[in-house]
């Protein structure tokens, strides 16, 4: 099966600027986008053979998710744990018959680190969330999820160190993730690949220069690892500031 993420950062603009010529040239099974900025009605896609399913922010031109998949999923929810739903739109999980599927736009902790506090409980909540999944079958964890783990991560780590994406504590909330039986999946295929990124800032020639943050995952359940067969970063793909990540598994469903 193949998946894929993308932060898209204003679906009405990445269509504009190519979206879904990428869309059927991947041929994903299921496609997964954050930063869909808009609300229901404003848009209408035509997937032939394809389910969808979106999570709106009560904020106008706001945060806001969506997976596209050829298979119809057994149920789907938005929200974590006993929240049905919640008001910036950031996360979907769908249930196969052998795993759960778990879109997700992590809170930014902002440039002044104003939402720090809220971003850490979000990690904490997701945490628990997680493992409550993995305990009935495993886990594919994808999206944009706002951090550069390690230094390799991110072209300039000394100058951002503390800055938001780039914490101490966001880092460590990953870091926890993946010593409780979750994978980094590229980074399991490619532990030491290095300009390895999914984002760049608008500024002049950053994107030219590969002056990136690697904050766009597929995380996945610790007992799926042999099933992954590929990890990729499509980093040519424009249309928005980050750009769609790949994971190709042996999955039957």
């Amino acid at each position: 099966m193949k998946f894929v993420s993308w932060n898209v950062n204003g679906l009405r603009a990445c269509v504009k600027k190519g979206f879904l010529d990428y869309f059927h040239e991947v041929d994903a099974d299921i496609l997964c986008i954050q930063e869909s900025k808009l609300q229901e009605g404003q848009i209408e896609l035509e997937l032939k053979g394809y389910h969808q399913f979106w999570n709106y922010a009560l904020k106008k031109g706001y945060s806001g998710t969506a997976v596209f998949t050829k298979k119809k999923p057994l149920s789907v929810k938005y929200g974590v744990g006993e929240n049905e739903s919640e008001d910036e739109g950031r996360i979907i999980t769908l249930e196969f018959e052998s795993f759960y599927l778990v879109n997700v736009y992590t809170p930014n902790s902002q440039r002044d680190l104003a939402r720090l506090s809220y971003r850490l409980e979000w990690e904490d909540k997701l945490f628990e969330y997680l493992h409550e999944l993995d305990q009935k079958k495993s886990v594919i964890y994808c999206g944009d999820l706002n951090v550069a783990h390690n230094e390799i991560d991110l072209r300039n780590p000394k100058s951002n160190d503390g800055n938001s994406g780039f914490t101490t504590e966001e880092r460590g909330k990953m870091t926890r993730l993946l010593d409780s039986g979750f994978i980094d999946s590229f980074r399991y295929v490619y532990p030491d690949a290095d300009g390895a990124y999914t984002w760049w800032s608008y500024m002049s020639k950053v994107r030219e220069r590969n002056i990136g943050w690697r904050i766009d995952y597929f995380i996945v359940s610790e007992k799926l690892k042999d099933a992954i067969n590929s990890a990729q970063i499509h980093c040519d793909v424009m249309g928005s500031d980050h750009c769609p990540v790949v994971l190709e598994m042996k999955l039957f469903e």
